[in-house]
């Protein structure tokens, strides 16, 4: 009896990595979720409100960070190499902050962002998130890869329609607007979108290292 209490002492608490990722990437879907909303929503009012959910979801996003860096320090054995588990908390974590940012600044600048490109900047990283968000948990026990490396080749393909839309927009943007100073708001806002979905592919980036040497 004493030896198996030893024994569990030292057994890895593989669960626990595996929930906090999870309820990570849960609430960076949501949250490209609502900036989808955001991006609907004509009213100035009712966007501060979508925003403060943005906002406090990031929160959330942070504390469970901090949780599995927290465990990291923790658990002598872990489920994968701790640099993995490192690389994949602040590259989750780096989504949520550029969504955050995205929505910030659009009521920050008071725009009006009922327009086509924030729409499908907006559409491209929600969808970014939910395949982030079938990667992560298919992490878990990795027994369907299939599932994993479709949600990689569907996160690359986002990212490159988003960098030829970036480049449409600001193509559009100084062949159609004539106000200096619009011009350089709505160019930092496409800008940051279009880093949303460079973060995505860094978070599928890092999911395919793990699988590489794990699967």
């Amino acid at each position: 009896m004493a030896s198996n209490s030893f024994l569990k002492f030292f057994l890895p608490k593989d669960r626990i990595f595996f929930t906090l990722f999870e309820q990570v990437s849960e609430r960076v879907m949501e949250m490209g979720k609502v900036l989808r909303d955001v991006v609907d929503e004509p009213d100035f009012e009712k966007r501060v409100a979508l925003i403060s959910r943005i906002e406090d979801l990031e929160h959330e996003n942070d504390d469970l960070t901090h949780k599995i860096f927290t465990e990291l320090g923790r658990n002598f054995i872990t489920p994968f190499d701790r640099e993995d588990i490192h690389y994949l908390a602040s590259s989750l974590d780096d989504i949520a902050d550029y969504i955050f940012a995205s929505a910030k600044k659009i009521n920050f600048y008071k725009i009006n962002p009922v327009q086509d490109g924030f729409h499908r900047f907006a559409e491209l990283i929600h969808q970014g998130t939910i395949q982030v968000n079938e990667a992560v948990k298919e992490l878990r026990n990795m027994k369907n890869l299939r599932v994993i490396t479709d949600a990689m080749v569907r996160i690359n393909s986002i990212e490159n329609q988003a960098d030829d839309l970036f480049d449409m927009c600001i193509e559009r943007l100084f062949e159609e607007e004539e106000d200096a100073k619009e011009v350089i708001k709505l160019r930092e806002i496409y800008q940051v979108m279009e880093i949303a979905t460079d973060k995505c592919e860094d978070a599928g980036n890092v999911i395919e290292s793990i699988i590489i040497k794990y699967a």
